[in-house]
């Protein structure tokens, strides 16, 4: 007979994508976890099979995570170009990547995280293009907006001060 789990999965998760921020790819083992969390390492070992199976878990949940975020931003923003910068800007929070959406595409080894982002990118490129109009001019302009948008966020990552989005979207419409 198995034993309660006592620590959810989401909390694990949290811990390893924490540990992903604090250290790469290598800061996530068994033991590292394992102190994170306060289980044992024969537990995790005992829930995700695998090293590779308890990251790609945890990558997955946060898709799942930031999939719900979308989904409420896509509720919240008027159908406008004000609402295009009103979806990025609840995406990005108040820190800039608060759903580490650089974290969640690091590694794009896996084919199923690769899946999950390029459906998430086309998902929010949509959305921007419906707020800017829809039709081809629309697509292209949201596919750029995205583009701007990440690259925002990648170099702000690294204290670089970059242009404003609002005259991105200006120069675009």
């Amino acid at each position: 007979m198995s034993r309660t789990r006592t620590i959810p999965d989401s909390q694990i998760f949290s811990a390893i994508r924490t540990l992903l921020a604090a250290g790469g790819d290598k800061a996530v083992a068994f033991s590292a976890v394992a102190r994170a969390t306060g289980l044992a390492a024969p537990t995790l070992v005992q829930r995700y099979g695998s090293r590779d199976g308890m990251l790609r878990a945890a990558l997955m949940a946060g898709w799942d995570e930031l999939d719900a975020a979308t989904s409420a931003a896509e509720a919240d923003a008027a159908l406008s170009a004000k609402g295009a910068l009103a979806l990025l800007k609840a995406l990005d929070g108040d820190n800039g990547d608060p759903a580490g959406i650089g974290l969640l595409a690091a590694d794009f080894r896996d084919a199923a995280l690769r899946t999950r982002a390029a459906a998430w990118r086309t998902r929010v490129e949509s959305a921007l293009a419906i707020r800017l109009g829809g039709g081809a001019k629309g697509r292209e302009a949201g596919a750029l907006l995205f583009a701007v948008w990440q690259g925002q966020t990648l170099w702000q990552a690294t204290g670089e001060r970059s242009f404003r989005l609002k005259d991105a979207l200006k120069r675009l419409t």
